[in-house]
């Protein structure tokens, strides 16, 4: 039965509000978050070397589900491209582990420079029995900070922000290894050589760290936290002198727990900053 005339017009008049109604809430509904990504990359205190058990997938790069980028990736809610790898520097680095880096990556860590200064071998000159030293060794990689390290951390840092421009990025350091105590009869470094090493340290952290605030990304300095952690201290985050060998001098589990701790907030922080 046709609709009076009359109830017409008002019919209408309901009907207009309903559909602005609606348009205006599907309008606010918001679209689905894009995903939460994270790139990490660097050498072996990125990988996981030293903690003693590795993807079996990861051959001699050695990464490892305890890695401090392992444990901020469950942390932070995000999809990890895990392409640090044991041995790698600065320049394999920026041939070898960038592909996933784009526009819409979310989180960067990267963790090199010491296999560019030649920094396992050096530790490695020093364990040696006496009457060998390692004095020139130690001159030498602090020769190579200076002059050349600098420049190989801006053309990597400028690759990475050039590929994720929208990503919070985060240059995680190395800490001091020793405290001055000799306490694995396996190696002998006294304690005059480490605590050159621990200056060499030092160089190298200041200046990875004043290259990362020149391209605007936050710098984790381990130096702090792994104080009180050092090899031979009641707490060691840093293995001593190990069996097998290349997992000496290389944060373990604990130190990689330590790792995750200060790796996390600067990650948050830069993006509350960003």
């Amino acid at each position: 039965m046709p609709l009076p005339r009359r109830l017409v017009p008002r019919l209408t008049a309901i009907a207009v509000p309903l559909v602005s109604i609606l348009t205006i809430g599907l309008a606010a509904t918001p679209a689905h978050a894009a995903a939460t990504t994270y790139t990490a990359v660097g050498d072996s205190y990125a990988s996981g070397t030293g903690t003693r058990e590795y993807y079996p997938d990861s051959g001699s790069c050695q990464r490892s589900r305890h890695a401090y980028p392992v444990l901020d990736a469950a942390r932070l809610g995000a999809t990890l491209t895990f392409a640090a790898c044991s041995g790698a520097t600065t320049l394999s680095v920026l041939s070898g582990q960038l592909g996933s880096l784009n526009p819409a990556t979310s989180y960067v860590t990267v963790q090199a420079g010491g296999n560019d200064i030649g920094w396992a071998s050096v530790i490695v000159q020093c364990a040696l029995p006496w009457p060998t030293t390692c004095w020139s060794q130690i001159d030498n990689a602090e020769k190579t900070i200076r002059n050349t390290l600098p420049g190989r951390l801006d053309q990597l840092y400028s690759r990475i922000r050039g590929l994720a421009p929208n990503a919070r990025v985060a240059v995680v350091g190395y800490p001091r290894l020793f405290n001055g105590e000799e306490c694995n009869i396996i190696a002998r470094i006294s304690p005059g050589e480490q605590a050159e090493l621990n200056a060499a340290a030092n160089l190298l952290a200041t200046t990875i760290a004043a290259r990362a605030a020149a391209h605007g990304f936050a710098f984790v300095d381990a130096r702090g936290p792994f104080t009180g952690h050092a090899v031979c201290d009641d707490v060691e985050w840093i293995n001593g002198t190990s069996n097998p060998l290349g997992e000496s001098y290389h944060p373990n589990r604990a130190g990689h727990a330590g790792y995750a701790g200060i790796v996390e907030s600067a990650l948050r922080a830069a993006a509350r900053t960003s």
